[in-house]
């Protein structure tokens, strides 16, 4: 599919580039997760995500930095109405909502990889699950005026 078919976040198809996949600098050939840096869910997954991915194979992007919202333009979204996660792999494959965290999970080992198996199921019954929980994230979750600095050793991992 390319981008100018998924011009709407409610798209059905994970979108990509065939061709010319625009990356955020220090991303290159990595899965980047761009995620809301105002969501203290979004911002507990990303340290979960940081715990268990020793090898790095993941860099992340908040959609509020500059650089995210025009790869986000660039994938024929809006940054302003884009509030889920969005996995852009290092093939230039990107997903959004259950799809995202369920191919994130599936990078991360054992357990956490056994959730992947509910990407067998259809999106049409797995977003509403995950909408659900983001349309309620700050009320359960609240909200972080500020990300947490990483530590040294992982700043390499955060792409502004």
């Amino acid at each position: 599919m390319d981008r100018t078919q998924a011009t709407s976040v409610a798209a059905e198809d994970p979108w990509s580039y065939e061709n010319g996949m625009p990356t955020l600098p220090g991303a290159e050939g990595r899965a980047l997760l761009l995620y809301d840096g105002t969501c203290g869910l979004c911002d507990r997954s990303v340290q979960f995500v940081l715990r268990r991915d020793p090898a790095g194979r993941f860099r992340f992007a908040a959609l509020q930095s500059e650089p995210a919202r025009r790869l986000v333009a660039e994938l024929g979204l809006d940054p302003d109405q884009v509030d889920s996660v969005i996995l852009v792999d290092e093939h230039g494959v990107a997903a959004r909502e259950s799809t995202a965290a369920l191919r994130v999970a599936a990078r991360l080992g054992w357990p956490w990889r056994a959730f992947a198996a509910a990407l067998v199921l259809p999106r049409a019954l797995r977003d509403p699950v995950y909408r659900f929980i983001a349309k309620r994230r700050f009320r359960w979750f609240g909200q972080v005026d500020a990300c947490r600095l990483p530590k040294p050793e992982e700043r390499e991992r955060f792409v502004a």
